[in-house]
C-alpha cells in the first residue's frame, strides 16, 4: 500500500514522477483521517476550556478585548442583516457611529464562510454561536492540514491526523486565534494554499484553484496574506527538491509563473470585498505606530514549549511530537541531503524571518500592528508540520535519529530556562510528551503495538493542547480588559432599547454604561458608540470636536450623553441609569435632515460647548459665575477629557475616565444646580472647562430647526431621500458624519461641521443621497476581469489539451 510504513533504515525505491501521482492520489482518499484530526483537535479545545471552567463550560467568561469589543458584537450585526432586522445593509450600517460604511467592517469581521452559521442560532445565543463557530474553524483546519499531508506524500493514516491536529492546536491558534476568529479563516487558509500549490505543480484544477485563493482572502485578507507568503515558500523548497537539470529548472519557473497567476486571479476575484477594506482603512482614524521590538531569544524557546503564554512573543508551540520529528529530520541519513537541507533550512528562515524588522513588516503588509506583534506565527507552526511529515516518505526515524532528535529538543527546552514566560507544567509535559513519542515510534506498527502507539502521541497532542488552552484562558482574564459578557441584564436592555426604537423617525442610544466597543451592534438602537478598525478620521474628529470620549486612541467610540448632541443628532431615546428615556413631550427630537439658513459651514475650536452652539445655530450654554458656579435651574456639564477620577456637584457623583492619547473623557453632566453658589469638584488633570446649559434655550433653537426641517425622510440600505418645507433655502445638513463615499443630487456632498451636507437652490423640494463605499467600483471592476482572466486561461488550456491529444 502507498501509505505503508516500510522497515526502518530500508532504502526506498526510487520514485518516478507517475508513481508520486499514483500515491498522492490514493493516500488523498478516505475521510477518515481528517475526520479523526477534527475530533482530536474538538476534545482538546473543549477539554481545555471546561478546565478552565470557561464559557459555555463553567462561570467564568470569554468576553477579553476585541472578542467582546468587535468580533461578538459584528456577528450580531450579521444576524441581524441575515434575519432582515439591521437598521441598514451590506454597504452601509445606520446603527453605529451615527451611521459608518459597513463593507470594510463586512471585510475584515464576518466575511468567512463560517459566519453566517450564527443565524442558526437564537439572537440571545450570540455568544454560543461565536464560540461554536471558533471550535468548528479549529476542526476545519485540523481536517485541511491532514488532507494535504496525505496528499504530499505516503504515511500512516492516523500520524497524518496527529499531525494535523497539532497544528490546528498550535500555540497561536490557541493563545490568539480562539478569540481572534476571523484570524482562524487563516489557519485554514495555509493549507488550502499549500494544497494549490500542488494543483499548480501538477498542471490541475485550473478552476478550483483560483477559487479558493479567491475564498480564503475573502475570509480574511490579513491571514490570507501571510498564508499566501507561506504556501509560496512552501512551494518554491517544493520544487528545488527536484534534483538540478535544465528542464527541471525550466518547469519549476513554469510552475512558479503559473502560480503566480492563479495567485493574482483569486485576489482579482475577492477584490469587491478587498478594495473597499483597503480603503477604508485609508479613511479610518490612525492607530497607534509602533516600532518591532524582537523578543529575546530565549522567550522564542520558551513559547515552543505547551503552557506558555505572552502577548508580545511568538506563541510557537505545535506539540512535542512535530519538535521530536522535525529535529530527527537532521540525523536521518536515508533522507536526501537536499531535502533535509530544504525543510530545515525553511523553519529556520521562517523563525528568523519573524525577528528581523524588515522581514516583520513583510509579514504585516509592511505596518506593524497595534498589539500582538507575531501575527504570522501559525506559518511557522504550519511549515514544522509539514517538515515532520516529509520524513514518512522515507519510513519512520531509527533509534540514532531518535536521540539526535530527542538532545535537540532537550537543549531547546534547557535553551528556554531564563525565560519568565517559562512554567514548570511547560518542562513537565515536555519531558512526558518527549517519553510518549519517542516510545511510540520505537514500538512495533503492528497489533495492539501499533494502537498503543497511536493512543501514546494522540494523547501526548490532546493533552498538552488542553494543557496549554486551560493556561491560557486563565491568563487572558487576568491580563487582558474583560467585559460583562451576555446574560439576563443585557437582555433586558436590549428588549428595552427595541420596545422604544422609532427608526428613522428618531435616534435610540444604547447610552451608558457600556457593554461594549460596539453596544449599538450589540444591543440595539442607533447611537454614536463605534470601534473598529475602519472606525472613519471624520467621524472621531467631529464626536471630539462635539466633546465625545474613545478609548483605543480614538478609534472606539463612547456613546455621547448630551442634550444638545442628542438634539442635532435626533436621539428620542437612550438607556440611562437602568432604564430607558425618552425625549420630552414638549422637545421631540429633530428629524434626521434640517436645513440651515444660508452661510458659511462652522469652523470648529478648541470648546467643545462652543462647537456645539456652532453646529445648532444658537447660543444655548452659559459661562459659570463668579466663583466658578452655575445659575440655579441650569444643568452643569463638565469637560475634563484629561481627568480620571470622581467629578460631584453637591450629592450628584460621575466618575471620569480620561488620559490622552489612549482614553478621552467625554463631557458629562453634573445634574441641576439646585442652590446657589454650589461649585463642582473637579479631579486632577489637564484641562477643565464648565458651562451651564439652559434648557429654555435649547427647546427654542430645537423649534426653529424643527421649522426648516424635512417633512419626510425614506432612509434606504445605500441612503436617503428627503422631501423639504416648500420655500426654504441654504444648506440641508444630515446627521450623519460625512465618510467618504456619499454623494448627493448627482455631485459630491458637502460636509457642515463633519455631517453630510448639500446645497439647497430655490425650487429644491428633496434632497437624495446615495453611498457607495470607496473602491466599490474599482473592485468590481477588478473582480470583473478576474472573471475574465479565469475564463480566457481555462480556454487556453483546453485548447492546448486538445491540440496535445491532437
Amino acid at each position: 500500500m502507498p501509505n505503508a510504513i516500510r522497515t526502518r533504515g530500508a532504502t526506498p525505491p526510487a520514485l518516478t514522477p507517475a508513481t508520486v501521482g499514483i500515491a498522492t492520489r490514493l493516500t488523498a482518499e478516505g475521510t477518515r483521517s481528517p475526520l479523526l484530526a477534527a475530533l482530536l483537535t474538538v476534545l482538546a479545545v473543549c477539554g481545555g476550556d471546561a478546565v478552565a471552567r470557561i464559557f459555555p463550560f463553567g462561570p467564568r467568561h470569554r468576553a477579553v478585548n476585541d472578542l467582546a469589543n468587535q468580533f461578538v458584537p459584528f456577528h450580531a450585526h450579521l444576524w441581524d442583516l441575515l434575519r432582515g432586522r439591521a437598521d441598514g445593509g451590506l454597504l452601509l450600517d445606520w446603527q453605529a457611529g451615527w451611521g459608518t460604511s459597513f463593507l470594510p467592517d463586512y471585510g475584515t469581521y464576518v466575511s468567512s464562510p463560517f459566519a453566517p452559521l450564527v443565524a442558526l442560532y437564537p439572537r440571545g445565543d450570540i455568544e454560543y454561536a461565536v464560540y461554536g463557530i471558533t471550535v468548528l474553524k479549529t476542526a476545519v483546519a485540523a481536517a485541511a492540514m491532514t488532507y494535504l499531508l496525505r496528499r504530499l506524500g505516503p504515511g500512516t493514516w492516523w500520524w497524518a491526523s496527529v499531525l494535523g491536529a497539532s497544528y490546528a492546536l498550535c500555540g497561536w491558534s490557541l493563545a490568539e486565534g480562539t478569540y481572534n476568529p476571523m484570524w482562524l479563516d487563516g489557519l485554514i487558509a495555509f493549507p488550502l494554499l499549500c494544497l494549490v500549490g500542488e494543483w499548480v505543480r501538477e498542471g490541475r484544477r485550473p478552476l478550483l484553484g483560483p477559487l479558493v485563493v479567491a475564498v480564503c482572502w475573502v475570509a480574511n485578507f490579513y491571514t490570507a496574506y501571510m498564508a499566501t507568503i507561506g504556501a509560496v515558500l512552501v512551494l518554491v523548497v517544493r520544487l528545488l527538491a527536484v534534483p538540478r537539470t535544465l528542464p527541471a529548472a525550466a518547469s519549476a519557473v513554469r510552475t512558479l509563473l503559473r502560480a503566480g497567476l492563479t495567485t493574482g486571479i483569486g485576489v482579482a476575484l475577492s477584490a469587491p470585498v478587498l478594495v473597499p477594506v483597503f480603503l477604508g482603512s485609508r479613511h479610518a482614524h490612525p492607530g497607534l505606530v509602533r516600532e518591532f521590538d524582537p523578543a529575546p531569544a530565549t522567550d522564542v524557546l520558551a513559547r515552543l514549549l505547551p503552557v506558555t503564554y505572552s502577548f508580545s512573543t511568538p506563541a510557537a508551540f505545535v506539540s512535542t511530537a512535530v519538535l521530536l520529528l522535525v529535529a530527527a529530520l537532521l540525523f536521518r541519513r536515508e533522507i536526501p541531503g537536499r531535502d533535509r537541507l530544504l525543510w530545515a533550512g525553511l523553519c529556520v528562515a521562517v523563525l528568523a524571518s519573524m525577528q528581523w524588522g524588515p522581514t516583520h513588516l513583510l509579514w504585516h503588509a509592511f505596518a506593524t500592528p497595534n498589539g500582538s506583534p507575531y501575527r504570522q506565527t501559525f506559518v511557522l507552526s504550519g511549515v514544522l508540520v509539514l517538515a515532520a511529515w516529509t520524513g514518512f516518505a522515507h519510513g519512520l526515524p531509527d533509534r540514532r535519529a531518535l536521540l539526535g532528535g530527542t538532545a535537540v529538543v532537550v537543549a531547546l527546552s534547557l535553551g528556554s530556562l531564563p525565560s519568565p514566560f517559562l512554567t514548570s507544567w511547560a518542562l513537565v509535559l515536555t519531558a512526558v510528551g518527549l517519553v510518549a513519542v519517542a516510545g511510540a515510534l520505537l514500538l512495533p506498527r503492528r497489533g495492539r503495538y501499533g494502537v498503543l502507539a497511536a493512543l501514546l502521541v494522540a494523547g501526548t497532542v490532546v493533552g498538552q493542547a488542553a494543557a496549554t488552552t486551560a493556561y491560557a484562558d486563565r491568563e487572558r482574564l487576568v491580563r487582558l480588559d474583560d467585559y460583562p459578557p451576555w446574560g439576563a441584564g443585557q437582555q433586558r436592555r436590549a428588549d428595552a432599547l427595541a420596545a422604544a426604537d422609532g427608526w428613522p423617525a428618531y435616534r435610540t442610544d444604547s447610552g451608558l454604561p457600556r457593554v461594549a466597543g460596539n453596544d449599538p451592534l450589540l444591543l440595539g438602537g442607533q447611537g454614536a458608540a463605534y470601534y473598529s478598525s475602519h472606525t472613519p478620521a471624520v467621524l472621531t474628529e467631529t464626536l471630539t470636536a462635539l466633546g465625545g470620549g474613545w478609548t483605543s486612541r480614538g478609534r472606539n467610540l463612547l456613546s455621547l450623553d448630551n442634550p444638545v448632541t442628542d438634539a442635532l443628532f435626533g436621539v428620542g431615546a437612550r438607556w440611562r441609569d437602568g432604564e430607558v428615556v425618552r425625549a420630552e413631550p414638549s422637545a421631540p427630537p429633530l428629524p434626521l435632515v434640517t436645513v440651515r439658513p444660508p452661510g458659511p459651514a462652522p469652523a470648529y475650536g478648541r470648546s467643545p460647548f462652543r462647537n456645539q452652539e456652532l453646529l445648532l445655530g444658537t447660543r444655548v450654554y452659559e459661562a459659570p459665575g463668579a466663583g466658578g458656579a452655575c445659575r440655579v435651574g441650569t444643568e452643569v456639564f463638565l469637560w475634563a477629557p484629561d481627568a480620571t477620577g470622581p467629578a460631584r456637584l453637591g450629592a450628584y457623583e460621575t466618575r471620569l475616565l480620561g488620559g490622552q492619547p489612549k482614553r478621552r473623557a467625554a463631557l458629562t453632566s453634573l445634574g441641576t444646580q439646585q442652590r446657589e453658589g454650589a461649585k463642582p469638584q473637579v479631579p486632577p488633570g489637564g484641562t477643565a472647562e464648565i458651562a451651564c446649559l439652559d434648557h429654555d434655550r435649547l427647546r427654542t433653537a430645537v423649534a426653529g430647526l424643527r421649522a426648516r426641517a424635512a417633512t419626510r425622510i425614506d432612509v434606504r440600505s445605500d441612503g436617503l431621500t428627503a422631501t423639504l418645507p416648500p420655500g426654504v433655502t441654504g444648506t440641508a445638513v444630515v446627521a450623519a458624519p460625512r465618510i467618504a463615499g456619499w454623494r448627493c443630487e448627482g455631485g459630491t456632498a458637502g460636509s457642515y461641521g463633519g455631517l453630510l451636507a448639500v446645497d439647497v437652490r430655490p425650487g429644491t423640494t428633496t434632497v437624495t443621497c446615495a453611498f457607495r463605499p470607496p473602491g466599490l467600483r474599482a473592485g468590481l471592476a477588478a473582480g470583473a476581469a478576474g472573471a475574465l482572466l479565469l475564463a480566457g486561461s481555462l480556454w487556453l488550456g483546453a485548447r492546448t489539451r486538445r491540440r496535445a491529444e491532437g
